[in-house]
């Protein structure tokens, strides 16, 4: 089980809704839609964007959020957070730098694997969520051979200049203990250069150094 922090970066969005304006409803088309998503992720290739992220007791906490592609990200909290995730070389890293801890999950174990996985056929354990709003495509998504990674649900807008014309606002992770977490993004930019130091940390356990 994720520290009960980490399953706040694992999380993230029923509050976007209220930000997409709402339109009339549309007559719901999961196989469309749903190839869509998958051609999305397919061609992330960077991204980066900031972030909030709310927990099931409505703390909020925000930073940047940057990916690359195959298996790289990274949540980069506010300052005053001594908190750092980063997902490199098959794991998923929680980084606690108040206590020098460092915890590491392999990414297929949790809903990120999403995202980083450029061959993942999500057709297979995904379906389309109606949402009464023909500008947002929510997507549900989890693994019945990892239970343990809980379940995502991806809300994305349509946007004709975003990759294959969805824009990812942020999801909602659910773990196993049924905690929620939500995630928003905002500022988000695809295909920016990205180097792989950004996926270097500090290993407080070595060093007692900050991220």
């Amino acid at each position: 089980m994720l520290p009960r922090i980490a399953p706040l970066a694992l999380a993230v969005l029923a509050p976007v809704l209220a930000t997409v304006p709402l339109a009339a409803p549309a007559v719901a088309q999961a196989t469309g839609d749903l190839a869509a998503v998958q051609r999305h992720l397919q061609s992330l290739t960077t991204m980066t964007a900031d972030f909030s992220q709310t927990d099931r007791n409505g703390k909020v906490l925000t930073g940047t959020f940057t990916l690359k592609k195959p298996g790289k990200l990274r949540f980069q909290y506010q300052k005053g957070v001594p908190i750092l995730i980063v997902a490199e070389g098959g794991a998923l890293t929680f980084i606690d730098y108040s206590v020098r801890q460092v915890q590491r999950y392999p990414i297929k174990n949790t809903p990120l694997v999403l995202l980083l996985d450029p061959d993942r056929d999500i057709t297979r354990y995904a379906k389309v969520i109606p949402t009464g709003n023909d500008r947002v495509v929510s997507v549900e998504a989890n693994d019945p051979k990892h239970p343990e990674a809980g379940r995502i649900t991806l809300v994305f807008a349509r946007d004709g200049a975003a990759p294959a014309g969805l824009m990812l606002q942020g999801w909602v992770a659910l773990d196993s203990q049924n905690n929620r977490t939500t995630i928003r993004l905002s500022g988000q930019k695809f295909g920016v250069p990205v180097s792989d130091n950004t996926f270097r940390w500090n290993d407080p356990r070595r060093s007692g150094g900050r991220n």
